[in-house]
């Protein structure tokens, strides 16, 4: 196995294909309604990430119907992930978080949850009502925390409005409650070094995050970072450099965490820069290449866990 492919777990977990369904609820986020910032990351913009998901004033049940009836005969999925895509789905009252929950994984066919937030939007009272619902409805429950890189001055300069203690917070706390933890990471960002996204591997393999969401950076319209952009205030590495970075990260990723995605993208209307103006697909396909050719896998670097320095003793 060269890396371990959501399309995979999926079908170890729940016997066939599952398809995850985007859903956009009407919200925001505490890094732009003042809570902690008013502006948001230099890379978000104004819709978020949502670029798929339906207008958030339709219900959730509403989504699903138009979401499956799309699917459906395109792909043949017979069960459903809905997915809290849009901005910071935690960020609102326990009471609503619960009513949203329960209206996604009211069918039959629905056999998981996934959330996405940030990790300052992380509470125990929260996940005592996710956990409450997992166990009631006999469904997983998997938060999406957006990371991004454990670089705490990277993490400044695009104005995250968190650190790296918020979100190794935030995952012992989901662990605690039995609950999914998947990590968002962007492995481009142009503040960080190639030992910056070996470390945040190496993090996320030591907290024991579930899985691992990887991006491409790219530069959406009208966003304080395509203003840097244009202004050539720093550059975008190369396509080959972020294959050769994902590579890194795997392999020095604990081979039991599953892989979501290895690169991101962004429709070219509302970007100024994606993926090198080559296909995710190609991509994605060049680093699998790769990767059998020289003979490298997930977690073949994942050598620095429970006491590395003490393991020839117990040989």
């Amino acid at each position: 196995m060269i890396y371990y492919a959501f399309s995979d777990y999926l079908k170890q977990r729940y016997g066939e294909k599952v398809y995850k369904l985007p859903i956009g609820l009407p919200l925001t986020c505490p890094n732009r309604d003042g809570s902690c910032g008013k502006f948001g990351c230099t890379f978000c913009g104004s819709i978020g990430a949502g670029y798929e998901n339906l207008p958030p004033e339709l219900s959730i049940t509403e989504q699903i119907r138009m979401n499956k009836a799309h699917i459906v005969p395109k792909y043949k999925a017979k069960k459903f992930i809905p997915y809290f895509q849009n901005f910071s789905n935690t960020y609102m009252p326990p009471k609503q978080l619960e009513e949203y929950v329960l209206e996604a994984c009211a069918s039959d066919d629905v056999v998981a949850v996934y959330i996405a937030t940030r990790p300052d939007c992380i509470n125990d009272v929260y996940l005592e009502i996710l956990a409450r619902i997992a166990k009631e409805k006999n469904i997983d429950i998997c938060v999406e925390l957006g990371l991004q890189t454990i670089n705490y001055k990277t993490l400044e300069k695009i104005n995250r409005g968190h650190g790296l203690a918020e979100y190794i917070d935030a995952v012992l706390r989901i662990k605690r409650y039995g609950l999914l933890c998947c990590t968002h990471v962007i492995l481009d960002l142009p503040w960080d070094d190639d030992k910056d996204l070996i470390e945040t591997a190496r993090v996320i393999s030591a907290l024991g995050v579930d899985q691992v969401k990887l991006h491409a950076l790219y530069i959406v319209k009208n966003t304080k970072m395509a203003q840097q952009y244009e202004n050539k205030e720093f550059e975008i590495i190369s396509c080959e450099h972020y294959k050769q970075r994902v590579i890194d990260f795997l392999e020095n990723l604990s081979p039991n965490i599953v892989l979501q995605r290895l690169i991101g993208r962004a429709p070219a209307e509302n970007t100024l820069f994606s993926n090198w103006q080559t296909g995710w697909w190609k991509i994605r396909d060049e680093i699998v290449k790769e990767m059998e050719e020289k003979n490298l896998y997930q977690g073949r670097l994942c050598n620095y866990l429970n006491g590395s320095a003490v393991q020839k003793f117990l040989k």
